[in-house]
């Protein structure tokens, strides 16, 4: 099998994940539930994770990141924490359902959002953003990178609008996180919304959201934080207060080490691996006749992920053609994102994505490119 799903969630894994979930899932232990040493072994590694997460994204407190499952409950908890009735938000043309699904239930509690448009191509003008702002605009929150058309948007000339506004800015991470250096200072966030299980090399069921200090979110879940059991109502301490119940300490232990991996290789060197692959993967498509290429042409624009559609197949029937015949993996539909697809025009049919990985080579490109010049070809 030869994997191209890396937007959806990397695979394989660095070899000091696996044995890092392994070993936590057999020691046992409950962080934060008892002074024995199996739940103490299991806080140190909640710990430590928190701790390289910080280093990673130039976090100053690591107490303001909350573990969640995934990104997607990471923006539930910050949309509906920290929105009130009357709040109004901006969005760019590119969120992730994870973002408009949230805002349209939030809508039947008051809150309402308007949708930036983007070029074809994913490009955002911030003056465009000019126009849509409101006496009653909150907050900004932006993708960094679109998981359809793989476009990088400008996370750091957002945050200085949005300082320049009095906004509260957040980003979703999920395609960017240990893809592209994210420095949550530099970058004036207020929230980043991450995932474990994509760029940053860990486990599904592991994720996060930063919170600068001062700012006061309401819990998504109530229950259960192993401190204050006394009380019945939920406590304030960060970051337990807003993580009731079980930690998945397995998965954040291999969560830690991905990260971990991440640091001593460095993202500037896994960033001029993954363009280098990211210009011949170009390049091979464009000149393969029938094929479209969403999103920009110059590879240091994107993360590593294109899109595309075909002149004269489905996406969906290359997909499976790749996959049955080739044994090669992509992923073609929607991608969760529809007004993705409607800003790249392709919102009633879809388009092929090809993601890459970390391990992937030259020659896997070269493979992929091969396979898809021989089913247009009709061979």
């Amino acid at each position: 099998m030869l994997y191209f799903d890396n937007a959806a969630t990397t695979w394989p894994k660095p070899e000091e994940v696996y044995r890092a979930h392994d070993q936590a899932l057999r020691q046992g232990g409950n962080a934060g539930r008892g002074v024995h040493q199996a739940s103490l072994a299991a806080s140190r590694t909640l710990f430590r994770t928190r701790d390289s997460l910080a280093r990673l994204f130039k976090i100053k407190e690591r107490d303001r990141i909350i573990f969640t499952q995934n990104v997607t409950e990471s923006l539930n908890l910050a949309l509906q924490g920290i929105l009130n009735p009357g709040d109004h938000v901006l969005v760019s043309s590119l969120e992730h359902n994870a973002v408009i699904r949230p805002l349209e239930y939030l809508k039947s509690r008051g809150v309402s959002y308007s949708v930036v448009p983007c070029s074809p191509e994913g490009e955002l003008d911030l003056q465009v953003c000019e126009q849509y702002i409101k006496p009653k605009t909150k907050l900004m929150c932006f993708t960094h990178a679109s998981n359809v058309l793989g476009t990088i948007l400008p996370v750091r000339e957002l945050g200085r609008f949005a300082r320049k506004h009095e906004l509260l800015f957040m980003v979703d991470a999920a395609q960017s996180a240990g893809v592209i250096p994210i420095d949550v200072e530099e970058m004036n966030i207020d929230l980043l919304a991450f995932t474990g299980h994509k760029g940053l090399l860990g486990p599904p069921g592991t994720g996060g959201l930063f919170v600068r200090e001062g700012i006061v979110l309401r819990p998504l879940i109530y229950g259960g934080t192993g401190t204050h059991s006394a009380s019945l109502s939920q406590p304030e301490l960060w970051p337990e207060g807003l993580e009731s119940g079980t930690r998945n300490v397995p998965g954040l232990a291999g969560l830690n080490a991905g990260v971990e991996y991440i640091l001593e290789r460095g993202i500037a060197s896994l960033r001029r691996h993954e363009l280098e692959l990211m210009n011949l993967l170009l390049s091979g498509l464009e000149s393969i006749p029938g094929i479209r290429i969403l999103g920009p042409r110059e590879p240091e624009k994107r993360v590593g992920l294109v899109s595309c559609v075909f002149l004269c197949h489905s996406a969906d029937k290359i997909a499976s053609l790749l996959d049955r015949k080739y044994g090669i993996i992509t992923r073609a539909g929607l991608h969760c994102a529809p007004l993705a697809h409607k800003t790249a025009g392709t919102d009633t049919q879809g388009a092929l994505r090809i993601s890459l990985g970390i391990y992937h080579t030259e020659e896997d490109i070269k493979t992929l490119l091969a396979a898809l010049e021989e089913l247009l070809r009709g061979e």
